[in-house]
């Protein structure tokens, strides 16, 4: 497994050096600021998400602002304890995409976040999980939410600013040249095989999880 510097120069050299690459990369909110974001932001991100897989974002992106009205600004409370009603008039609200199944989706995951809040609270525990360990915020996130299985899970939480990484094409490519895996990391095995990979080059960079996985991205 190479040094992570020797791979920010390959993707220094692929993107007009160190200049031009940095500033393609993001940097994830600080902990003490995801730790103030409202519950309601948590459930908006992590629908939005649900939402979009498996379907057009743009289609998404375009009729958000009418999800945010239909599901009352995302209320955790509202939300977690929709009834059939309301439930019956989101399958006929033209300002949503009107899926069944993604629509239960938020009320489940509006009650997670009820929990989370009991535990805590939402932010502290999503926002403030350590990076050295994010494949089991991933697990707990698969378990305990609805539809965050995959990679919906690792885009919420890159979509919501805190550290994280996601295994897109790129990303797996470079793990697999580097010898990490030999094929998508699916398997609890193969994710803790990414995570060890990845604490040793923020040990070495000082660099966040969103950071070096936007370099491995931008190596190839």
């Amino acid at each position: 497994m190479h040094q992570f510097d020797e791979i920010y120069r390959l993707a220094a050299d692929r993107h007009g050096g160190p200049i031009e690459l940095e500033g393609k990369l993001s940097k994830p909110t600080p902990i003490d600021e995801l730790a103030a974001m409202p519950d309601d932001r948590w459930l908006s991100t992590i629908t939005k998400t649900v939402f979009q897989a498996g379907f057009n974002w743009k289609v998404i992106e375009a009729k958000w602002e009418g999800f945010e009205t239909a599901f009352d600004g995302f209320d955790i409370g509202r939300c977690a304890f929709m009834d059939d009603e309301k439930f019956d008039a989101l399958l006929q609200d033209t300002r949503i995409v009107r899926n069944g199944t993604k629509i239960a989706a938020v009320r489940d995951n509006a009650a997670f976040l009820l929990e989370l809040r009991a535990e805590g609270g939402v932010g502290q525990i999503l926002g403030g999980w350590p990076s050295q360990d994010y494949v089991g915020l991933l697990e707990m996130l698969a378990k305990r939410g609805s539809r965050l299985g995959g990679a919906s899970a690792q885009y919420a939480m890159r979509f919501a600013g805190r550290d994280s990484f996601i295994l897109s094409r790129d990303v797996t490519a470079r793990l697999v040249a580097e010898g990490v895996v030999d094929k998508p990391a699916t398997s609890k095995k193969a994710m803790v095989a990414v995570q060890a990979a990845f604490n040793i080059w923020m040990e070495q960079s000082g660099r966040s999880l969103t950071e070096i996985s936007r370099v491995l991205a931008m190596s190839l």
